[in-house]
């Protein structure tokens, strides 16, 4: 017997609660049971340690005799009667925790062997305007479906699956390891009580063949990125019978040569001239519904921001509208011929001549620069 401590196995401190422990242990078995984990040794070997820890913590007497004298103190009730039985308890613990879940363990036949299929994901790459107005889009999904030669019984036509003789149609059979009786799948038939003489020559006797499907997904208007559409029943079919899985799409925005999308609104920058920008005027402007005019006041900053509201996206949820930002990028010019470059001189000199402030922010900057070089000590 391994001299495990019972209480770090469990993960559980010494004054812990009889519910506290059987919570815990509950939890560990779950997660362990060989059922879950055929043929993973390890995962046996974890579950055989929580159950022995189990059988100790949950009984008063053991568990006293634990306190104080550690395994020695099981040792010392065993040698009076009082130590480890096979199947001490065992089958009442496995059966009130487990039953539903990995069957009946005693001795019932399981009634329906019959399993929900795996859910599906996939991702969907859609055009902004795809996502801000809708549209219905087909896809195709790769994926196991109900075999149709055998209509998902995996036998052969005019033949039926007969109870495994192993398990008697449980499902699943007992190991004595020691101490413990430990419940596992059915080698045989897999779980599943039932052997396929005869399989489905098209499925293998799986009861699903690997096909590839056509659906089509509706998008609503104003879906964003990483939002995710549920189409229940479109994953993998079941197993004997059981549902089919669902199938999550999950959307991806592609980037978008103008807008940025952020959340129901949207964000662009517009470049714009610096005559325009110095002397104002009236810009177009596109919108995700279509070209606006917007006024550009006299004396604009590179880096100002107007807002149009109510023409950004409209939201699925509330349907309510986001708001577009527009920020002002003033351009230099580029490629002057000569008479331009004079113009620009001459209109320098005039900037310079003159006894106004030009630059807003030529102060701020030059206390800036002081003020810096004050503190370096330069």
């Amino acid at each position: 017997m391994s001299k495990q401590d019972y209480y770090k196995t469990l993960g559980v401190q010494k004054n812990s609660s009889d519910a506290e422990i059987k919570k815990a242990y509950r939890k560990l078995a779950m997660k362990y049971h060989p059922d879950r984990n055929p043929g993973d040794k390890t995962s046996e070997e974890n579950f055989k340690e929580a159950k022995e820890a189990y059988e100790v913590l949950s009984n008063g007497q053991k568990r006293t005799a634990y306190d104080q004298f550690g395994h020695a103190g099981l040792n010392n009730q065993s040698g009076m009667g009082g130590g480890f039985k096979t199947g001490d308890g065992f089958n009442d613990i496995f059966g009130d925790m487990f039953g539903d879940i990995f069957g009946n363990s005693r001795g019932q036949r399981r009634q329906n062997s019959s399993q929900r299929g795996s859910d599906l994901r996939y991702e969907l790459d859609l055009d902004l305007e795809q996502a801000v107005f809708g549209e219905t889009i087909k896809i195709n999904i790769p994926s196991l479906t109900t075999c149709l030669n055998c209509n998902g019984s995996g036998a052969q036509k005019g033949t039926t699956a007969s109870s495994c003789q192993r398990c008697n149609g449980r499902g699943s059979v007992r190991v004595q390891q020691g101490f413990f009786t430990l419940q596992q799948s059915c080698p045989d038939c897999r779980g599943t009580g039932e052997i396929i003489k005869n399989p489905c020559l098209d499925c293998s006797g799986s009861g699903r063949v690997q096909k590839e499907r056509t659906i089509s997904i509706k998008i609503p208007p104003g879906v964003d990125h990483d939002d995710r559409i549920r189409l229940s029943n479109e994953g993998e079919a079941g197993i004997k019978g059981g549902p089919s899985g669902d199938l999550y799409v999950d959307i991806k925005l592609r980037k978008h040569p103008i807008f940025k999308r952020e959340g129901s609104h949207l964000m662009c920058e517009v470049p714009l001239s610096f005559s325009k920008a110095a002397l104002g005027g009236t810009i177009e402007i596109p919108t995700i519904d279509g070209a606006v005019n917007l006024s550009i006041p006299t004396e604009t900053q590179s880096g100002k921001v107007f807002r149009l509201r109510g023409k950004g996206v409209k939201s699925y949820r509330d349907r309510t509208s986001g708001d577009l930002f527009c920020s002002i990028q003033i351009e230099t010019p580029i490629n002057l011929n000569n008479e331009q470059k004079n113009i620009l001189k001459s209109f320098e000199e005039s900037i310079k001549s003159s006894k106004k402030e030009h630059r807003p922010n030529k102060n701020k900057w030059s206390e800036s620069v002081k003020n810096f070089f004050n503190r370096l000590g330069i």
